[in-house]
């Protein structure tokens, strides 16, 4: 039987040996989790002399708890982490992260289209002198719609990082652990993992990895879904927006002056008025459109500093396999 979630001392976060540990967040993977594995469980041998693979089942509807359960007692460098239900995949990243044992932590996704088999690579880059390596692609493997917000929303998380030496960004990483201790208090239920990173270090790079199309499952993430992450990105770690809102009130009051400026030069030189209804509906509808743009804006930080707020949790832990120690 797995054991309970226990509180985790917090000394006990920062004792880390030589060695790597793996994070795969886990949702709907009950058929790509055990290639996954046997493939880390081949590679990690040879790069390091201890390892361990932690995958953090993130409330996932189907079986994946129960593979993950069966991978752990046939690999003992296996662990299972089970929240109590879909906190998201930066969420479960940060419960792996503070959990993870060794030096050097890698990240991954569950579902096949990172290869483990690239693993040296990162290593050795991360050898140079890096704290962060991401494993960027050669070519992203998705439609035309989904790699523009997926560039997007990258882009966006490049700008809240102020990472000048940043190339791309992947959840395919490799950091050194001690990093966490620069976000050891967070405890907001938002979360973006490379943000946290970019808080204890200056120094990233990538690489270029083959990144697989995904043959089994589909991926959560629609176009919707990563214009989201890019809006929460921008309003959630960089006051970009605000300036931005406060540079459009600033110009539309200039144009307003210059307005109000011919409207009485004509006045005074033509003797006549400027004509009536479309301008005015225009000029109404122009400034009316720029209020609403810095509300819109406004509204988005005061809804992150709501859910800030409410204290929710960062994620729960339902239970760990083996002798694992969940993160606090």
């Amino acid at each position: 039987m797995p054991a309970r979630s226990k509180p985790m001392d917090s000394a006990n976060v920062e004792t880390l040996r030589d060695g790597i540990s793996v994070v795969v967040p886990v949702y709907n993977s009950e058929e790509s989790l055990t290639p996954l594995v046997e493939r880390l469980v081949a590679v990690l041998p040879s790069v390091a002399s201890e390892w361990e693979i932690l995958l953090i089942n993130d409330g996932s509807p189907d079986r994946s708890w129960d593979v993950i359960l069966d991978l752990a007692a046939r690999h003992p460098g296996v662990h299972g982490v089970r929240m109590m239900r879909n906190f998201g995949q930066h969420n479960a990243l940060l419960a792996g992260t503070r959990a993870a044992r060794y030096t050097v932590t890698f990240t991954m996704d569950d579902d096949l289209q990172h290869q483990p088999e690239d693993i040296p690579r990162l290593l050795a880059k991360l050898g140079e002198g890096w704290d962060v390596v991401y494993g960027t692609p050669t070519a992203l493997p998705h439609g035309l719609w989904r790699n523009f917000f997926s560039r997007f929303t990258k882009g966006a998380l490049g700008f809240a990082m102020r990472i000048d030496t940043l190339v791309d960004i992947s959840a395919f990483r490799a950091f050194r652990t001690e990093l966490r201790r620069a976000f050891h208090a967070y405890s907001s239920p938002e979360v973006i993992i490379d943000v946290l990173l970019s808080w204890g270090t200056s120094r990233f790079t990538s690489v270029k990895c083959e990144h697989l199309p995904r043959t089994i499952g589909r991926s959560n993430y629609t176009p919707l879904k990563l214009f989201n992450s890019a809006m929460f990105i921008l309003t959630g770690y960089s006051t970009a927006p605000l300036r931005l809102a406060s540079s459009v009130g600033f110009l539309f009051t200039l144009f307003g002056v210059g307005l109000l400026a011919w409207v009485l030069g004509r006045y005074f030189v033509t003797g006549g008025s400027v004509p009536g209804f479309p301008f005015l509906a225009s000029a109404i509808a122009i400034f009316s459109g720029a209020q609403l743009f810095a509300l819109g804006i406004i509204g988005e930080y005061l809804a992150r500093i709501f859910n800030r707020s409410v204290e929710r949790p960062v994620y729960v832990v339902r239970e760990t396999t083996g002798t694992i120690t969940p993160p606090d």
